[in-house]
């Protein structure tokens, strides 16, 4: 009975294609939206943790964000904090923009002076040479070590290394260069040219180290080593309980990696929800067009229903083969819908350079909420036709 029910469904479908094809639109557009749209925000989720992962959940960042000029970390300041138990390294940062010059080319970047420390705990990678030492931060060595684009812009397909360039009219040694890592929530290393602290603070003529990263042993060391950071910090920027009652702004801030990866999953979780619940309103406008199209197919078939009914078709009978068109039609539409929403996050993905994002549960519950559209749905007129009675329906013109 369910077979034959299927194969009149399907004859149904066939000859009426275009009303067929409407009818499901609004389903082949839901399915499709979801998958899209689930699939593209677990695909911007992926990426950005995948760049945040590379940090580590055991970098903590220090800024200074004082106004007051003389609020300042030298580099003998962010090197004290080294003693603070569970503190694997400190990587000072002191940034500018600067400009490069090799020959008749020059490029305009960002000019990151740091220590040896740094490549690690910014989870950088050497391309070719090597990175900076800490002889070249003490005796503050005129060397570089500059991003993938800065070497194909500057040197094209030479080898930079050994080469010297001008970095504000100084000559600057390359001695490495960084494999490419693109963009990130946390900027480029591409475009960036990286020397020792002390050159950068000759070549910017600042001292004053804004910001500090400090990576822990452990991520389980992250907690009691920012605690510890926050009481020394308060004590360094005669910050007290008292300035922060009054509603006095910290001097600084101490940033911990897990904390922000965990905001996001939070906030992207919820983005992504609500985009799948706004593309399955479509699938419900959907399941109202089946439904209405299913009230009209019973209305043209009246004098059909009579017929089976007189030859002893029983009320089930009737419910489930029009419940069964309304299933096999949000079915075919469910499959369309999902080609084209598979597609459609694979090709945005390719062009976003995300990842597409698409899993098999979004796929299947999609689906699977499709399916039950066209149950829910469906009942009404499947309902109507079965409680038909004979001779009414034979009397049908």
């Amino acid at each position: 009975m369910i077979l034959q029910s299927m194969k009149m469904a399907w004859k149904q479908l066939k000859t009426s294609k275009m009303r067929s094809f409407l009818t499901m639109l609004g389903i082949i557009i839901g399915v499709s939206s979801v998958i899209l749209l689930v699939s593209l925000g677990k695909g911007v989720t992926d990426q950005v943790n995948s760049q945040m992962g590379d940090l580590g959940s055991n970098l903590v960042t220090v800024m200074n964000t004082s106004t007051n000029p003389n609020d300042k970390f030298t580099y003998d300041d962010v090197l004290k904090y080294k003693n603070i138990d569970g503190v694997k390294s400190i990587s000072p940062e002191l940034s500018g923009q600067v400009k490069a010059t090799f020959d008749y080319k020059s490029k305009d970047l960002k000019l990151i002076g740091t220590n040896e420390q740094y490549k690690d705990a910014r989870g950088l990678k050497l391309d070719a040479g090597r990175f900076l030492l800490p002889i070249d931060v003490e005796y503050g060595q005129k060397i570089a070590v500059i991003g993938p684009n800065v070497a194909s812009d500057l040197f094209g397909f030479s080898d930079p290394i050994g080469e010297y360039i001008r970095v504000n009219g100084m000559p600057y040694k390359v001695v490495g260069v960084l494999k490419e890592k693109g963009a990130s929530m946390m900027g480029s290393s591409d475009d960036q040219i990286f020397v020792p602290l002390s050159a950068a603070q000759r070549l910017l003529k600042d001292t004053n180290v804004r910001t500090f990263y400090v990576e822990t042993d452990t991520a389980e060391d992250v907690d009691r080593v920012v605690n510890t950071l926050e009481s020394r910090l308060s004590i360094h920027f005669n910050y007290n309980e008292a300035d922060s009652a009054s509603g006095e702004t910290a001097p600084y801030q101490v940033i911990n990696q897990q904390e922000i990866l965990n905001a996001f999953d939070t906030i992207s979780s919820t983005l992504t929800t609500a985009l799948g619940a706004i593309a399955g309103i479509s699938l419900v406008v959907g399941g109202i067009g089946i439904m209405n199209i299913m009230l009209v197919s019973v209305s043209e078939r009246t004098r059909e229903i009579g017929i089976r009914k007189a030859l002893g078709a029983k009320k089930r009978d009737i419910l489930t083969q029009f419940l069964i068109e309304s299933i096999v039609i949000s079915v075919v539409g469910g499959l369309v819908g999902i080609a084209i929403g598979v597609s459609g996050a694979l090709a945005f993905g390719s062009l976003a350079g995300i990842p597409s994002g698409i899993t098999a549960p979004t796929i299947i519950g999609a689906f699977l909420f499709s399916m039950l559209i066209g149950v829910i749905f469906g009942i009404t007129p499947a309902n109507k036709a079965s409680k038909l009675r004979p001779i009414d329906a034979l009397r049908s013109e």
